[in-house]
């Protein structure tokens, strides 16, 4: 069995999506998870798979030189300054998460191996309720940073009559969003956090989920987490957005305050039938385990 490390530097202290990637792939490789290339990784280690950034990648590029192992780098920052200095550490393999990235990355470096290996879902821990209750809930899970844009999501769902908003996470941006959700959406907006075993119920009681997040976020494991428990989606109309959601949602420019509220509406009112969910297999975490398995095996033939 190939020795494998994955990398993830704030490992036990969030939870977001490179975190539920290190998690999820750890156990399915298995993989022993550290937070950075200064740790004392095992050095009969043959392969690490990297979800950091910046100065760590060097640092992980060097420990592999020096011990005749493989990097890996896995896309989770998404195009911008952390991937471009990523593929400049030129890893042995570059794993994009969608089609676009891999384009974004050849334009970059065409001289890194890329390939696409996607985000995925547990299919068996979200699902959809039996039942959806009959009061319309707009749902959004996020970290409560700039990046996520929730208060364009405040905006435009304090349009629509007789639907709350629940956004659950935390971050710097919590007064602010609490205050304009308070103002907007007075007795129907809550911000809540729960660990991320809780989070299935909390998607069951949904009607429908929306994600404004920046153009160029890496994925958004959470869309896939949210479509597996039957949830259309409402997010922004770029092209990573667009190979996740396909046909299981709504795609707009959430700037639009108008146009987005209208969306929202639609997704509310329109009959999504199991979209969402055959929408969500196409991503398990057992597929993308395996694509990443046959990846690492394939450096020792």
């Amino acid at each position: 069995m190939v020795k494998v490390a994955i990398l993830s530097q704030y490992w036990g202290q969030v939870y977001r999506g490179a975190e539920v990637f290190a998690q999820e792939l750890s156990t399915r490789l298995p993989a022993k998870i550290y937070k950075n290339a200064s740790a004392k990784l095992d050095p009969t280690t043959q392969v690490i798979i990297s979800t950091n950034g910046r100065l760590d990648v060097y640092l992980a590029k060097a420990w592999c030189l020096a011990h005749h192992a493989k990097l890996i780098v896995s896309a989770q920052s998404g195009p911008g300054l952390d991937d471009r200095l990523n593929l400049y550490a030129f890893p042995d393999t570059f794993v994009a998460l969608t089609g676009n990235q891999v384009a974004w990355a050849k334009k970059i470096n065409p001289f890194v191996k890329t390939t696409i290996i996607p985000n995925g879902v547990d299919l068996a821990k979200f699902s959809p309720p039996i039942s959806r209750k009959r009061s319309l809930t707009i749902l959004n899970v996020a970290a409560l940073e700039p990046g996520k844009r929730q208060e364009l999501l405040i905006r435009a769902a304090a349009k629509i009559k007789n639907c709350s908003l629940i956004l659950v996470g935390k971050g710097s941006k919590y007064d602010y969003l609490n205050s304009l959700g308070q103002q907007f959406l007075p007795s129907r907006f809550k911000i809540l956090d729960y660990p991320h075993d809780h989070m299935p119920a909390i998607y069951q009681k949904a009607t429908i989920f929306s994600y404004p997040t920046v153009p160029w976020e890496s994925f958004g494991i959470v869309l896939l987490e949210a479509m597996a428990a039957g949830l259309p989606v409402v997010a922004t109309n770029d092209p990573i957005r667009r190979e996740i959601i396909g046909d299981a949602g709504i795609l707009v420019d959430p700037q639009d305050t108008e146009q987005y509220s209208q969306a929202l509406q639609k997704a509310l009112s329109s009959n999504w039938g199991d979209k969402p969910r055959r929408q969500a297999e196409k991503f398990s975490w057992d597929s993308v385990a395996q694509k990443y398995d046959r990846l690492v095996r394939s450096y020792y033939r």
